[in-house]
């Protein structure tokens, strides 16, 4: 198990895998193929995340590998994935889903291996011409493990106690990802998503560090979004993804808007993180409403896009064409008050518009069988904007 199946040829990573997750999607999309780490801090969401891709994804087979967590997480996989629908197939998850249980109550032994038992099953359905994903759920829980035995063979102990040759484990597991074509001519994929608790939230830890170097997308985990009921709770500044440009062919082909709608969002949250510095310390009557609105659509970004329920039908799983078509609407409202802010509208006329509040809701009132919906709220957008233009132009005109 603890050598890697062989295969024909490495190929390069150039189609996403779809998750229905927005943030993942369009912000820091994961390559079928590719390495992914989901860190962050107790209670922050990290099972919650995997089980959600682990339950839309479009893999062919996932691989939950349960490593030193808690046993009634699995027990939740268990019961609850039997009764959900596949939607590419309309069949039970629990059919493509392959658990492996080791609980923090199980021999240390069996959960150093744990990690060794999926990726090699995932290999085996890779070499059938598959596209599997893994969930590992939680690498350090594994790197505890080996800290344990490294302990009791007596061997020299390396960075906070954890062996020498922690970063060669992490390195050989994280490399046995990739697309490939198989020694039988087909192609498959192995995609890894790795958890990491480092204690305290600490991402300086050795696992953290350590992960980073061997993986190319970094989901960070972040405490405040996740005490305030936002969920995923990845948070926008730290998290990066490798993929992006390796993804745009594809995402091109749904939507050639992506690649620029993607940049703006991104450049406009990291704007509001700088400004929001300001608002602390004076107070946002003091900025310009050229950069008040700034404020209020970085609001918008993060309850209409970015924020997802898990329970909600029209929302737990979003299609690409969907999730384009929610951030295009708001960053055109964002372009569009600009100008009427500096043909001299009051903020507080724009805040007063209907469409706003409309906008947050399309990810709950519009499926992702009704894009045609999404188009109406922008042509009800445009025409307010529209008529609150005409009326402050007349005003200087006057």
């Amino acid at each position: 198990m603890r050598k890697p199946r062989p295969f024909s040829a490495k190929l390069t990573v150039s189609e996403p895998l779809i998750t229905g997750q927005r943030v993942i999607d369009v912000f820091f999309p994961l390559s079928k193929g590719g390495t992914a780490a989901i860190p962050g801090g107790f209670g922050t969401g990290k099972t919650m995340t995997q089980h959600a891709v682990a339950k839309w994804c479009d893999a062919d087979l996932i691989v939950y590998i349960g490593c030193g967590e808690r046993g009634n997480e699995m027990t939740d996989v268990l019961t609850e994935f039997p009764g959900l629908v596949d939607p590419r197939t309309g069949r039970s998850l629990m059919e493509r889903t392959i658990l492996i249980a080791n609980t923090s109550n199980m021999p240390v032994a069996a959960r150093e291996v744990s990690l060794y038992s999926g990726i090699t099953l995932a290999e085996y359905y890779r070499d059938m011409g598959m596209d599997v994903a893994i969930m590992a759920d939680s690498t350090s829980r594994w790197a505890e493990a080996l800290r344990e035995l490294s302990g009791r063979m007596e061997e020299m102990p390396a960075e906070e106690g954890f062996p020498a040759y922690l970063p060669t484990r992490l390195a050989e597991f994280y490399e046995r990802a990739g697309c490939v074509t198989t020694t039988g001519g087909d192609s498959g994929s192995v995609s890894i998503i790795g958890a990491v608790s480092p204690p305290g939230g600490d991402f300086s830890e050795p696992v953290t560090q350590h992960t980073k170097r061997f993986i190319r997308c970094f989901w960070a985990l972040d405490r405040e979004l996740a005490n305030a009921r936002h969920y995923p709770a990845i948070g926008w500044i730290e998290s990066y993804s490798e993929y992006a440009d390796e993804v745009r062919p594809w995402w091109d082909r749904v939507d050639p808007r992506w690649n620029a709608v993607r940049t703006d969002a991104l450049e406009l949250l990291k704007r509001e993180q700088r400004l929001q510095q300001i608002v602390r310390l004076i107070g946002p009557d003091a900025l310009p409403d050229t950069e008040r609105i700034i404020l209020v659509v970085a609001e918008m970004i993060k309850n209409g896009f970015l924020q997802q329920s898990a329970f909600d039908e029209a929302d737990m799983f979003s299609v690409p064409e969907k999730q384009i078509m929610i951030l295009v609407v708001i960053m055109e409202f964002y372009r569009r008050t600009l100008l009427v802010i500096r043909n001299g509208a009051p903020l507080g006329k724009i805040m007063a518009l209907a469409c706003r509040e409309e906008i947050v809701r399309i990810k709950t009132s519009c499926g992702n069988e009704n894009i045609a919906g999404i188009s109406a709220v922008e042509n009800r957008m445009q025409a307010q904007l529209d008529e609150l233009d005409r009326m402050y132009r007349k005003v200087e005109t006057a």
